[in-house]
């Protein structure tokens, strides 16, 4: 005890979260990869829900124990200042990870290759040929505003919470965010449902489910 120091961090206790989340999202994307391939006898959905499972499981697991240590008084000033850093740099990278997809997306639509993809000179057509696109007017932008919506739900509540101490505007207006989300869950359903173009096809179909599709994730996540 004599050489033990008095610091302000909080040093965890071994935890099996940190492998069973990395586990949980190797065989997701392994079974996301299986499903988009174009061998039928591979496409089966059964790895990627398993790993889903075990990546949901990890989430309510992980954040239960850092509740849990809030609670006990673990997390003091420099612990929380950690985690705000933590949860820029989160936001920071899932702004470059849609960036990522929409650069690609803008890319090949302002400057689209021929389908031989071996001459620069000759530009292609985009959306590609065969392609038949959604009328944006349409679901897209219903689905659009009822994200807004959902948005806005989210502020309130949050501004009812902090600003207020409501809580029962707070419930309300999560409440009301949830059912939109879900709404436009189903909307997203809907419309993939009606797509007159796969994932594999062409880099059309793969840029477009990528980037709605991982963002139709986070609806359901948030």
């Amino acid at each position: 005890m004599a050489h033990e120091k008095n610091h302000d961090y909080h040093i965890l206790n071994p935890s099996i979260w940190p492998f069973l989340g990395a586990l949980g999202a190797f065989i997701m994307l392994f079974g996301a990869v299986l499903m988009i391939s174009p061998n039928a006898e591979m496409s089966q959905p059964w790895m990627f829900l398993a790993g889903l499972v075990m990546v949901l499981y990890v989430m309510f697991g992980w954040w239960s124990d850092v509740v849990a240590e809030s609670h006990a008084g673990d997390h003091t000033p420099v612990v929380r200042i950690g985690l705000r850093y933590g949860f820029i740099l989160f936001i920071t990278s899932e702004v470059m990870f849609f960036l990522a997809w929409f650069w690609t997306f803008f890319k090949h639509a302002l400057y689209p290759m021929h389908p031989d993809g071996l001459s620069p000179i000759v530009e292609g057509a985009w959306p590609p040929a065969g392609i038949e696109v959604f009328d944006p007017w349409h679901l897209p932008l219903i689905n659009t505003l009822i994200l807004l919506c959902s948005g806005a739900a989210a502020t309130w509540a949050h501004h009812a919470l902090v600003h207020e101490n409501n809580r029962r505007d707070m419930a309300n207006g999560l409440a009301l965010a949830i059912v939109l989300g879900v709404f436009f869950t189903i909307l997203q359903a809907y419309e993939y449902s009606h797509a007159g173009f796969g994932f594999s096809g062409n880099i059309y179909g793969a840029s477009f489910f990528m980037a709605t599709g991982f963002h139709g994730a986070h609806v359901i996540i948030g």
